[in-house]
């Protein structure tokens, strides 16, 4: 294949790709001015573009042409898998039929089953699996289909890999398993079907958080229920706290209260020398104060209740603490600033003509120049703050949060 510039030609053949327009596909094949397998700077060929926008007329068109089902995108990625990621199981059976490799991976390790997991396309992994694909296939993170399906909560997929022999305890270079992550999102049914399945209750992730300690963070009651049929560890665990002060220091009550009743100690002594019961106490306390200044704000018709947040840090007397809430508001703004850019940037990834339309690059350039310049902000207005008594700091930030998004 050529490795020259882009021709008109070559740029046209990729936008009937992405239009699904066959017609045209063949029209400009038969001229002979133009490769089938073409590429773009990022390595993105006609047949790519076709099954990515799920178009088969074109795909089927591409490949009687001649086109390579295994051709690859820089970042590794190839039709099979974005007809993956689209749920599109007439092309991926046509890709596949055509020599397409099942398990070809990306840059980062996902596979097609991989991602057909991650977006919940059953009659996909189905497919796949069928075809030969690697159940147990991993991420350069370790993170295998099991888990991306348990992070998902795409319990039929799930049933289906664990059917076909998914390593149940399959964790992450982090340690996280695919129980420990269906416990933070709160999965429940995930959380009930792995725990069946075998998987270790108490699998811990190198932080020292077990799946209970994560949904008692959470406060995923449900989670909570499933976990404790199986006697998880109360105890303090290896990051220095018990799953009761997670739940104490974050005011998820009625976890604290499932706890209890299944043993935990309300007297046990984290790290730092504190109790649940004495976080319980902190919390309440902090907790009525804003309560009742939100209270006053609001009937006083005053709508910015932004307000409060400075007058509790005036109310504390340790310096550090108040030097953190200071910053609290500002670091919010920026971080959601970084939040609604980094969704715009994902959206405009996922959108097939990204390669192509230079409305659509230019966007880009920008949303990645704000991402980073806020980044960068964020971390100089960190940087020595949230070290500090960061208990304190997000016992604050999670009361603000609550109290303003119900006002």
């Amino acid at each position: 294949m050529s490795m020259k510039k882009e021709s008109p030609w070559d740029v046209e053949l990729h936008l009937s790709a992405a239009r699904g327009d066959a017609k045209r596909l063949q029209v400009l094949l038969d001229s002979g001015r133009v490769h089938v397998d073409c590429k773009d700077k990022d390595g993105t060929t006609p047949l790519i573009l076709a099954a990515a926008g799920g178009h088969i007329e074109a795909v089927t068109e591409l490949l009687q042409q001649g086109a390579d089902p295994n051709a690859k995108r820089l970042t590794g990625t190839t039709s099979l898998f974005f007809a993956a990621q689209g749920g599109f199981v007439d092309i991926v059976t046509l890709l596949i039929e055509h020599g397409a490799i099942v398990d070809s991976c990306s840059i980062d390790g996902g596979t097609p089953l991989f991602v057909a997991c991650q977006c919940g396309h059953l009659e996909v992994v189905l497919e796949l699996i069928e075809r030969g694909a690697n159940v147990n296939a991993h991420m350069k993170d370790g993170a295998t289909a099991l888990f991306i399906a348990a992070q998902n909560g795409h319990i039929r997929i799930l049933d289906i890999l664990l059917s076909q022999g998914a390593k149940t305890d399959a964790a992450r270079t982090d340690g996280a398993t695919p129980l420990w992550i269906a416990a933070q999102m709160g999965h429940d049914h995930v959380v009930r079907r792995l725990l069946k399945a075998g998987a270790k209750v108490d699998a811990t992730r190198h932080d020292g958080a077990t799946p209970l300690f994560k949904a008692a963070h959470k406060g995923h009651t449900a989670v909570i229920g499933e976990l404790l049929k199986y006697r998880p560890s109360l105890g303090i665990l290896p990051n220095g706290e018990s799953p009761l002060h997670a739940a104490a220091l974050t005011g998820h009550m009625t976890v604290a209260r499932q706890l209890v009743g299944a043993g935990a100690d309300p007297l046990l002594v984290n790290q730092e020398g504190v109790t649940p019961l004495q976080s319980v106490l902190s919390f309440s306390t902090l907790s009525t104060m804003v309560r009742d200044r939100l209270a006053e704000l609001c009937a006083n018709k005053r709508n910015d209740c932004k307000s409060f947040l400075p007058e509790i840090s005036q109310k504390l007397s340790n310096k550090k603490v108040k030097d953190v809430l200071d910053e609290a508001e500002k670091i919010r703004d920026m971080v959601r600033i970084l939040q609604d850019n980094i969704n715009i940037v994902k959206d405009l990834h996922n959108n097939v003509l990204s390669h192509t339309d230079l409305g659509i690059q230019n966007e880009l350039e920008s949303r990645t120049f704000i991402i980073s310049q806020t980044a960068f902000r964020i971390r100089t207005s960190l940087k020595g703050k949230l070290i500090i008594c960061k208990n304190k700091y997000s016992l604050i930030l999670k009361i603000y949060n609550n109290n303003t998004v119900t006002q």
